[in-house]
């Protein structure tokens, strides 16, 4: 895997130690991170008790060089409409949040390392197995 676009929960069991996620880390030239899934953490961070803590993790994994924020863009908006669109004539949505991380994961080419099952309903994502 050239490339890959950790989800919410993929960042998560990392920070928890997990060796499958670390695996796949180190076999990425690039690990993006998608500012909807910075959002998602932050805001989980600003829900527990060890908020100061977790951004200091957080910032500290930024600055590695491989991890690279994705913002949205034009063409992002681009992708997310036919994602939103392919998914809702299929009567199969998922959370809104990660019809934005899908189409990022699309955008960049990127395996997206996810433990949700419902990205598998997205039309031609690549997900990390």
């Amino acid at each position: 895997m050239n490339k890959i676009l950790l989800d919410t929960n993929a960042y998560t069991a990392l920070m928890a130690g997990s060796g499958e996620i670390f695996i796949a880390l180190s076999s990425a030239e690039t690990v993006y991170l998608s500012v909807i899934v910075l959002g998602e953490l932050l805001e989980g961070f600003k829900g527990g008790s060890r908020e100061s803590e977790n951004k200091k993790r957080l910032e500290k994994f930024l600055e590695k060089p491989t991890v690279k924020i994705l913002a949205v863009t034009a063409e992002t908006s681009e992708v997310y409409a036919g994602i939103k669109t392919r998914l809702r004539k299929a009567g199969t949505p998922i959370p809104i949040h990660d019809v934005w991380i899908a189409a990022h994961a699309q955008e960049s080419g990127a395996v997206l390392v996810t433990f949700d099952s419902h990205f598998n309903k997205v039309p031609g994502i690549r997900l990390w197995r």
